[in-house]
């Protein structure tokens, strides 16, 4: 199950997936933390004119290491969560002095930077160095919890733990940079929220939430306070 889960993904993505993402042209820790970074709470359209302004002003991460934070924080003006801004200045500074301008190359080592969660470390991780990780950003919540009708709602530490163990038991052994992808493309772009495109999805035939009928029940909203 686990190689014909990765083989459909990627059989998908090299036909239908997203190649052309201005952080693509690159594949390198710099404008893939950027765009992680960037992505986070927003979407791909909104994101990519404040990706292509920020890296045409801070075209390294010594650049935007020697820039002034309220600069930083101009260009972000619009994208919103603004901590996501600040943290990106405190991680350029950290890694210019303490890391000689590069990257940690491991998801745990990256975890230990401002603004870097666990799903973040793997991207970088795995997209730029090929570490055998997993990520779990909204959209591989989505595509994990309705493939394998796991309930609960994601910000709960066992449906989280659930859906970490799971995403990492689907790891390929190869082509770890495309199925990382691969994943996130399938959440935005077909295993959507409201309206997933299960006809044309390559994992319909074995998906779980499919077979229920209701694939948008998974994952579970977050639950109302009484």
């Amino acid at each position: 199950m686990k190689q014909a889960f990765a083989d459909k993904v990627l059989t998908w993505f090299d036909v239908f997936g997203r190649h052309d993402l201005p952080w693509q042209k690159s594949l390198t820790p710099y404008p893939v933390w950027i765009s992680e970074i960037m992505l986070q709470q927003t979407q791909v359209q909104t994101v990519i004119p404040y990706f292509n302004r920020f890296i045409a002003r801070f075209p390294s991460v010594k650049a935007l290491a020697q820039a002034d934070l309220d600069e930083v924080l101009s260009l972000w003006t619009g994208l919103g969560y603004y901590a996501r801004a600040r943290n990106l200045h405190k991680t350029a500074r950290i890694i210019s002095e303490f890391h000689q301008g590069e990257f940690p190359r491991s998801q745990q080592d990256l975890q230990q930077l401002p603004g870097i969660g666990r799903s973040t470390a793997g991207a970088i991780s795995a997209i730029c160095f090929h570490e055998r990780v997993a990520i779990l950003d909204g959209n591989v919540k989505r595509v994990i919890s309705r493939a394998f009708a796991i309930g609960g709602w994601p910000g709960q530490r066992a449906t989280a733990e659930q859906l970490w163990a799971q995403a990492e038991a689907l790891l390929p052994y190869e082509r770890i940079n495309a199925y990382t992808q691969a994943m996130m493309d399938l959440g935005a772009t077909l295993c959507t929220r409201s309206k997933p495109a299960c006809g044309v999805c390559p994992l319909q035939p074995n998906c779980e939430g499919y077979a229920t009928g209701k694939p948008t029940q998974f994952p579970n909203s977050k639950p109302k306070k009484d």
